[in-house]
């Protein structure tokens, strides 16, 4: 450690010296100023910055517009450190980090690994600005969308393409949930929903006839906002993915009601399957209201509705025995009521023996877990309150991080 630290600064020393820029010649003391006159040069100014290899400073002109006595530093700029005391290296260090656990762990683990001392707000502060930055470019290609200027991607055909959605809560500041009516009655609300989607290929399937995921093709979209507003992102990243190449699509979801709207407006031409597991857990409800505290019952009861109707896809017949059902208690009939409903509303949604048949996933397995590896281990760690700007911020690094593509971001930005 001492050795490498010996090293680092003897590398400080030759990047400060690398970094010494010198008055610029004649052709050069005069630049363009943004109110349209000319900043002209006035003498060469001091900076210190963190970088990689530790703090340096160096010289660089100074610009000066008589007209708006607006100063430049064009140096500043091309180096990307216009707005930060950090080098785009280290700032890419922190923003990593801060993609993957607290920012405190992030702050301790730029000391232990990269012998660099910087405070857990400046590991917040880079990972959601890098994360804002990310999230305005995906909101400019999300922008083509209502212009229909998306590019039709060009490829080999896809064999079948997965669209899965679901939403789950992140804990926020109380000003964030201001007026939002909580789960349990007369309580205030402590979470606001993030939404989640992922988009996946199959290629084969086993001797079983189960779908096999291809590896590594799983990508994932997420933010704080409106069903509307999510519908577009998640249907630019199918887009983007190859969906008008895919020769079977289909979309994955628990039944919720933001979800078939979305499915219906952005994914029409696809085959749409209601989660199976989440098709029995709302069958679970009604055993569980019929027969409170009697698991044989529920379980007997279940074993005639789950595998004799729901699996076997007669969603029409178990619509009606549910609708047949008689208590004596009328919030028990509401609820069986309503999960009628359920059932009826996602009956074309819910043929799973056709599904199996065609080789085709019936189980959200794939977003279940994206809510738990992407969202979960993030975002709801012990004594975390976000605020949406900050959560929204760190959701977009985060999934630009895990779909493979923050080189590709780091590249556009320096290309830019």
């Amino acid at each position: 450690m001492a050795l490498r630290a010996a090293v680092h600064q003897a590398g400080a020393a030759a990047l400060s010296h690398l970094l010494q820029f010198p008055e610029p010649v004649a052709e050069q003391r005069t630049i363009p100023c943004p109110c349209g006159h000319q900043a002209h040069y006035r003498e060469l100014r001091p900076r210190h910055i963190l970088t990689v290899l530790g703090k340096v400073e160096f010289l660089r002109p100074w610009y000066l517009c008589q007209s708006c006595h607006h100063g430049q530093f064009p140096v500043d700029f091309q180096l990307d450190i216009e707005k930060s005391d950090s080098s785009p290296g280290v700032r890419r260090m922190q923003a990593l980090l801060g993609q993957d656990a607290s920012f405190d762990h992030g702050r301790e683990q730029m000391k232990l690994l990269a012998g660099l001392q910087v405070t857990a707000k400046s590991v917040e502060r880079t990972a959601e600005a890098i994360g804002a930055d990310i999230g305005q470019r995906d909101q400019a290609e999300i922008g083509k969308i209502l212009q229909m200027n998306l590019p039709i991607m060009v490829g080999e055909p896809i064999p079948v393409m997965y669209v899965e959605m679901d939403g789950t809560g992140i804990p926020v500041v109380r000003k964030e949930t201001e007026a939002r009516k909580g789960k349990t009655d007369g309580e205030p609300s402590r979470t606001r929903e993030a939404k989640l989607g992922c988009v996946f290929t199959q290629t084969t399937w086993d001797k079983e006839g189960f779908p096999i995921r291809e590896p590594d093709s799983t990508t994932y979209v997420a933010a704080i906002e409106t069903a509307e507003e999510f519908g577009r992102r998640i249907y630019l990243e199918a887009v983007n993915r190859g969906w008008n190449r895919a020769k079977q699509k289909v979309v994955l979801g628990d039944g919720a009601e933001w979800i078939r709207n979305v499915a219906a407006m952005h994914f029409s031409d696809a085959i749409h399957i209601v989660d199976v597991y989440h098709a029995r857990q709302h069958l679970w409800e009604v055993a569980r209201v019929l027969y409170p505290n009697d698991a044989d019952q529920q379980k007997s009861w279940m074993i005639v509705h789950q595998k004799h109707l729901l699996d076997e896809g007669k969603i029409e017949e178990l619509v009606a025995a549910l609708r047949a059902l008689d208590h004596s208690n009328p919030k028990v009939l509401e609820k069986v009521c309503e999960e009628a409903d359920y059932f009826e509303k996602n009956a074309e949604r819910m043929r799973y023996p056709k599904f199996r048949l065609m080789h085709l996933f019936v189980g959200s397995g794939v977003i279940e877990a994206g809510c738990k590896t992407v969202i979960g281990s993030r975002f709801k760690q012990s004594g975390m309150f976000w605020t949406v700007r900050g959560a929204n911020a760190v959701l977009a690094l985060r999934c630009c991080h895990l779909n493979s593509r923050f080189e590709d971001y780091w590249a556009d930005r320096r290309a830019a």
